[in-house]
């Protein structure tokens, strides 16, 4: 977590430190490696099972951005029995820096035509009293509306805001490192605020309850996974 002193301490210093961090040995923090996230994804946990869809972003073009800044995307929706429905993305990229990062859906969503009625921090319960930090939003266009919930990963950080994500890649450049991210998307089709964040919220709990820590660990980083894994029960 970030505190106001080190969003300001670390604003003050970005162009102090720019010269310095080109001197630095810059080292890769890769926690992927070559785990392929689409082969490990489980197509039912819990009370959810996977449904045929197709890509929840636009393809990317070779040689684009999009291209560029993410090196594995799983797109899929899962329904539960009560007729809930949620869509699941998440887009890995194995570089950070000042032209490719993560694309944080409060930004990116109007760019598709949505406008983004609320937006707050929210924290998701995963195991015991372990939660995740993570967002909430609400986001409607013409014909439909959205209650998305995610969280992202920059390096070891899990930045709540666009500000925490650039003192996240500006605190590991000063270390010598170059790291990779993640973006994990949630989001539920209905006006209902309260009902989308809460299908959003079992279904995020459920998936973390369920993944390999081959996935686990690129996705939450390596301290919240070494406390979610002994919380587990044998088989589960």
């Amino acid at each position: 977590m970030f505190s106001r002193r080190d969003l300001l301490i670390g604003a003050g210093s970005l162009a102090a430190t720019g010269a310095s961090i080109g001197f630095k040995p810059h080292r890769r923090m890769d926690l992927l490696g070559k785990t392929k996230l689409d082969t490990l994804m489980p197509k039912a946990f819990g009370a959810w099972k996977a449904e045929d869809t197709g890509s929840l972003i636009a393809p990317p073009r070779e040689g684009s951005l999009e291209d560029k800044l993410y090196n594995q995307v799983v797109s899929r929706a899962f329904s539960r029995a009560d007729g809930a429905t949620v869509m699941l993305l998440i887009a890995y990229g194995n570089a950070q820096t000042d032209l490719l990062q993560l694309h944080r859906p409060e930004v990116c969503y109007p760019f598709f035509g949505f406008t983004v009625l609320d937006t707050h921090p929210q924290t998701i319960p995963v195991a015991g009293k372990i939660a995740i930090p993570g967002r909430a939003l609400t986001a409607t266009n013409y014909n439909r509306t959205e209650q998305i919930l995610y969280w992202a990963r920059v390096g070891e950080y899990l930045p709540q805001s666009g500000n925490e994500q650039l003192l996240a890649r500006l605190k590991s450049q000063i270390a010598g490192w170059i790291v990779d991210g993640v973006l994990v998307r949630i989001s539920t089709v209905t006006s209902d605020a309260e009902q989308g964040l809460a299908a959003n919220l079992d279904f995020a709990r459920e998936l973390v309850k369920t993944l390999d820590p081959r996935v686990l660990r690129p996705l939450l980083g390596t301290e919240l996974t070494q406390e979610i894994i002994p919380l587990r029960r044998p088989g589960a």
